[in-house]
C-alpha cells in the first residue's frame, strides 16, 4: 500500500514568549482603564436601562475593544460560531454577495453561509487578483487548506484599495498569531472565548462602531446577552492567555523538531500546521491513525476536543485531521493523526506517542 504524502504546509507566524508577556501586562492596563478594583469582584445582572446590557458585560467589551484597537467590541452568545454569525448578520443582508476563499469553509461557517443564503464569490487568495465583486470579504485567519499560504493582511489590504471591507474569523488565530484581522485593518473580527479559556458560549466580536451597533441592536434580548459574571470569568480568563499560548507554541515546534528527528520509531513524514489550532501533523508508517488516536488516550492523552483549547483541555490531544483538511486528501485519514500539547511538554507527547505505537504494533 502506497502512503499519501503530507503536503508542504505554511504555519502561520507565532507571538514569543517576551511579546507574550508584554500583552498580558498591555490587557490589565486596559482592564485597569475601565475598572477599579471593586467592580473585578462583583458583577450585574439584566439588561440595564442605560446600556441594554450588564454593566459589567460593557466595561469587558470597552477593555476588549481598547486591548485589540478597535472604537467597540460585543460579547454574544454562542462562541466563535456564534459570533461568525452575529457579525455576518450585523454586516450583511440575507442574498448579498459574499467573496470568499475557494476552500471548504469550517462547517458552522458554511452553515451561516447558506442560512442568509449569501451569494459566495469564491476566489483564490493565495494567487488570484482581487476582484471588487462584493462589498465584503470573509476571510478565515487559520487555514483552510494544507497548502494555503496567504497573508491575511496583504488579503485585507489588497482588498481595502477596491472599498472591499473585510470580516475575519479570528478563531484558533487570536492571541497565537501577532495580530487579529481588526489590527491589520478589518472592519471585525469575530472569536470565541471558549477556545480562550473563557466560560462555555462565550464569543466575541470587535470591529468598528456601526458594525458593533449592531450586533448590539440585533442581540438586544435578556436572554441573549452574556451575563457580567459569565464576563467576568471570560476577562479573568483572557489574562492568562497570551503567556499560556506562546510556551504552547514553542512546546509544538520543539515536538515537530524531536519527531522530525527520528525519536519515534513509526513516525514518517511530520509538518506544523494551523489546522484549526497550530498543531503538529504526524504522518505514520503504516495506515494505524486510528488505533494510535485509541491506544493514546489510555496513555493519558485526550481522544477528541472540547473546544480546541478551552479550560478542559489539559492533556495532549491526538485527535483525527479536520474535515477542511482532510477535503482533498481522504486517504490521509487512515495515515495521519494531529497533536496538540495543550497544557504539556514536549516529554509527554514524545512518550505518549512511542508507547501507543508500541502497543499497536505488540497487539
Amino acid at each position: 500500500m502506497t502512503a499519501p504524502e503530507l503536503r508542504e504546509t505554511h504555519p502561520l507566524p507565532t507571538v514569543s514568549l517576551q511579546e507574550a508577556t508584554a500583552r498580558q501586562f498591555r490587557l490589565l492596563e486596559c482592564v485597569a482603564d475601565h475598572f477599579d478594583g471593586r467592580q473585578l469582584f462583583s458583577a450585574d445582572v439584566g439588561i440595564t436601562p442605560r446600556w441594554g446590557r450588564p454593566d459589567a458585560t460593557r466595561r469587558t467589551e470597552a477593555a476588549l475593544a481598547d486591548f485589540f484597537g478597535t472604537p467597540a467590541a460585543a460579547l454574544v452568545q454562542g462562541a466563535g460560531s456564534g459570533a461568525i454569525r452575529a457579525m455576518l448578520t450585523a454586516a450583511l443582508e440575507p442574498g448579498d454577495p459574499l467573496i470568499v476563499h475557494s476552500a471548504p469553509a469550517y462547517a458552522t461557517t458554511a452553515t451561516a453561509f447558506r442560512s442568509m443564503g449569501l451569494g459566495l464569490v469564491e476566489t483564490d487568495f493565495n494567487s488570484s487578483p482581487a476582484k471588487a465583486a462584493a462589498p465584503y470579504v470573509h476571510i478565515q485567519h487559520s487555514r483552510q487548506l494544507p497548502e494555503d499560504f496567504y497573508d491575511p493582511a496583504e488579503v485585507i489590504a489588497r482588498y481595502a484599495e477596491l472599498g472591499v471591507r473585510a470580516l475575519v474569523d479570528d478563531n484558533y488565530a487570536a492571541f497565537r498569531t501577532p495580530r487579529t484581522g481588526v489590527e491589520m485593518g478589518a472592519e471585525g473580527s469575530a472569536l470565541s472565548l471558549f477556545k480562550l479559556l473563557g466560560p462555555e458560549g462565550v464569543g466575541l466580536v470587535v470591529g468598528s462602531r456601526d458594525l458593533v451597533d449592531r450586533v448590539h441592536a440585533d442581540n438586544y434580548s435578556g436572554g441573549g446577552q452574556v451575563q457580567g459574571p459569565q464576563a467576568l470569568d471570560a476577562l479573568r480568563a483572557l489574562t492568562q492567555v497570551p503567556v499560556l499560548w506562546a510556551v504552547q507554541s514553542a512546546t509544538v515546534t520543539e515536538i515537530a523538531e524531536r519527531l522530525g528527528a527520528g525519536e519515534v520509531p513509526g513516525v514518517a513524514q511530520v509538518r506544523i500546521a494551523n489546522a484549526q489550532d497550530r498543531c503538529v501533523l504526524v504522518r505514520l508508517d503504516a495506515p494505524v491513525a486510528r488505533q494510535v488516536i485509541e491506544a493514546a488516550a489510555g496513555f493519558g492523552a485526550a481522544p477528541y476536543p472540547v473546544g480546541a483549547n478551552s479550560r478542559y483541555e489539559i492533556a495532549p490531544l491526538f485527535y483525527r485531521l479536520s474535515e477542511t483538511f482532510l477535503a482533498g486528501t481522504p486517504e490521509l485519514a487512515d495515515w495521519t493523526i494531529r497533536i496538540n500539547p495543550m497544557r504539556a511538554g514536549a516529554d509527554l507527547v514524545v512518550k505518549i506517542l512511542g508507547s501507543a505505537l508500541r502497543e499497536i504494533r505488540c497487539s
